[in-house]
């Protein structure tokens, strides 16, 4: 199996590009999902999380409240430390389990979509890293009208990633976001065309 990680910050792109990527027949593990449920209620990533911040971060179900949890971290580097020793290691063990249950199914291509791939250490989960960039204005703009964010909340959403972000330098392969979806779409297509369904073929008739 072949494990593509995919990364980018937030505004890039990034979860459309790993949309593009499942409809193109890929199986996508979402590092974000498995960090939600890397602290559910009851595990312990749940305590780990209420003995740093205390009970205020639950909902009324009693699950980690987000939005809450975001107020907290966002714009305190020394908090957002804290949660990630916690958070990490988790996920990492979340998508080691994911991954090798997709390759006892035979899987062909795997993505591990995570905009801390790097900071995390997940890239060496992966065979190669494609990152989706997107010039800063483009960013803002598509976080103002798509998440209906506040200009604070995004100034505090940049600066956060500003501190943590990804080098396209390091990955194999850059996307360049700067249009529109449609854009996007192709050219994640041509990649998938490039990079996976030529060198596959390539691949198998080196073994025939």
């Amino acid at each position: 199996m072949r494990v593509i990680g995919l990364t980018g910050g937030i505004g890039t792109g990034k979860s459309e590009a790993a949309t593009a990527l499942a409809e193109l027949g890929a199986e996508v593990i979402d590092a974000d999902a498995e960090g939600h449920l890397a602290y559910r209620s009851g595990t312990p990533g749940w305590e780990r999380v209420v003995e740093l911040f205390g009970r205020d971060v639950l909902g009324p179900d009693g699950e980690v409240d987000r939005q809450k949890l975001g107020s907290i971290v966002f714009g305190n580097p020394a908090a957002l430390a804290s949660l990630n020793e916690v958070v990490h290691p988790l996920i990492r063990e979340r998508i080691k389990a994911r991954l090798a249950k997709l390759a006892a199914s035979g899987t062909g291509i795997a993505v591990v979509d995570a905009a801390l791939l790097y900071q995390a250490g997940w890239d060496d989960l992966t065979d190669e890293v494609w990152v989706v960039t997107a010039p800063p204005e483009a960013v803002a703009r598509r976080l103002l009208a798509q998440r209906g964010m506040s200009e604070q909340t995004l100034r505090r959403r940049l600066d956060a990633q500003g501190r943590a972000e990804t080098p396209a330098s390091r990955a194999g392969v850059t996307i360049e976001n700067a249009g529109s979806l449609e854009e996007l779409q192709d050219r994640v297509g041509r990649l998938w065309r490039q990079r996976i369904l030529k060198e596959g073929s390539a691949s198998h008739g080196k073994n025939d």
